[in-house]
C-alpha cells in the first residue's frame, strides 16, 4: 500500500463447534470488526467503539503485534500505521473476537507490506495463531467451515449454500477460553471418542442435506464439551429446553461460551428471539445471519475520501 492510500478491512464474527464439531466447525456471523488504516510516522490505534478503549493504542496493540509478526515471517518490517477500529462483536463471549483481530492483523500486514499472500497462507497463519481453524477459517472465508490442522498443514472446506438464522443469547459476564477449556477431560476411551466423532459426522451430513431437525438432535447429543461446560454456563440447559419450544431447531454453546446460539429457519427466528428475550431480560439477544463473504479488504485514496467528506 502506497502513501496517500487507506485500507479498510472488515472481518466477520464467528462461532465455533456448533456442539459436536469441537475445534473443527465454524460459522461466520454478520457482526463485524472494521479497521481503517493508513501509513504514518508511528503506530496509533484509535478506538471508535467504547469497549475497545481498554486495549493499548500504541504498537503493543494486539492487531499491530499480529501484523508485525506476519510481516517478519516474510522478511519485511511493518511500517508505521495509524488505524481506526470499530467493532460490534461482543468481547470474550465466544463470538470470535480474538480470531477476527488475528485476521485483521494479517490483512493489515498484507496490505501495508504488499505481501500478496494467498488465501491458504492467510488461513494457515490465522489458524496457527488462533490454535485451530474454526473461528479463523470462518472469519477469513465466510459461510460454514469445516477444518482440521496438523503439524504439516491446515485443511478447511468452506460451504456457502447453507442458510438459516442465528439467535445469540449473550450474558453480561465474560468467560475466558482458558478457564472454559480447563474443565474438559484430558483423555477419553476409544469407545467414547468413536461415539463423539460419529455424532459430529451425522450433524455435518444433516446440515449439508438440509435435515435441520436431525442436525439439532446431534447438537444436543454433543459429548465433547457441553456436558463439562454446563456447570460454567447454567443458562445453556434452560435454553436447550425452551428454544425448541419457541421454534429453534438447534442449540449450542458458542465457542467456549458464555454466549449460546439458537439456530432457526428464517420464518421462526423472530419468535425465538422474542421468546428468549422474555426468558432472559437481563441478557442481550442478537438476531444474526450467516456472513457468506468472509473478510473484505478495500483500498481507497485519501484524496478521494477528503473530497467525499467535503461535498
Amino acid at each position: 500500500m502506497s502513501e496517500g492510500e487507506m485500507v479498510v478491512i472488515k472481518v466477520p464474527a464467528s462461532t465455533a463447534n456448533l456442539g459436536p464439531g469441537f475445534d473443527s466447525i465454524g460459522l461466520a456471523l454478520n457482526l463485524y470488526l472494521t479497521l481503517e488504516a493508513e501509513r504514518a510516522d508511528k503506530y496509533e490505534m484509535i478506538p471508535l467503539s467504547e469497549p475497545l478503549s481498554i486495549y493499548p493504542s500504541d504498537e503493543s496493540n494486539f492487531i499491530f503485534q499480529v501484523a508485525k509478526d506476519t510481516a517478519k515471517k516474510y522478511g519485511r518490517e511493518l511500517p508505521g500505521c495509524k488505524a481506526r477500529i470499530s467493532s460490534d462483536i461482543p468481547l470474550t463471549r465466544g463470538l470470535g473476537s480474538s480470531a477476527a483481530a488475528i485476521v485483521a492483523g494479517i490483512e493489515l500486514a498484507d496490505a501495508l507490506c504488499d505481501l500478496q499472500l494467498s488465501q491458504y497462507e492467510k488461513l494457515e497463519l490465522s489458524s496457527r495463531m488462533e490454535g485451530h481453524p474454526d473461528n479463523a477459517g470462518a472469519s477469513l472465508l465466510g459461510g460454514l467451515v469445516i477444518g482440521c490442522m496438523s503439524e504439516e498443514e491446515v485443511s478447511v472446506q468452506s460451504i456457502k449454500n447453507i442458510s438459516f438464522d442465528v439467535i445469540a443469547v449473550v450474558p453480561k459476564e465474560e468467560l475466558l477460553t482458558k478457564e472454559s477449556r480447563g474443565v474438559l477431560p484430558e483423555a477419553w476411551s476409544f469407545k467414547e471418542a468413536v461415539q463423539a466423532g460419529a455424532v459430529g459426522n451425522v450433524m455435518v451430513a444433516a446440515l449439508l442435506s438440509g435435515n435441520y431437525s436431525l442436525a439439532g438432535k446431534m447438537m444436543s447429543a454433543d459429548l465433547f464439551h457441553h456436558p463439562y461446560r454446563k456447570k460454567m454456563v447454567p443458562h445453556l440447559e434452560v435454553i436447550e429446553k425452551e428454544a425448541p419450544r419457541l421454534g429453534a431447531f438447534g442449540v449450542a454453546l458458542s465457542g467456549a461460551g458464555p454466549a449460546v446460539l439458537c439456530l432457526a429457519e428464517s420464518e421462526s427466528a423472530p419468535a425465538v428471539a422474542e421468546g428468549l428475550q422474555r426468558i432472559f431480560p437481563e441478557m442481550e439477544i442478537l438476531s444474526l445471519k450467516i456472513d457468506q463473504a468472509g473478510v473484505t479488504v478495500l483500498k481507497k485514496s485519501l484524496a478521494e475520501l477528503e473530497i467525499g467528506h467535503t461535498v
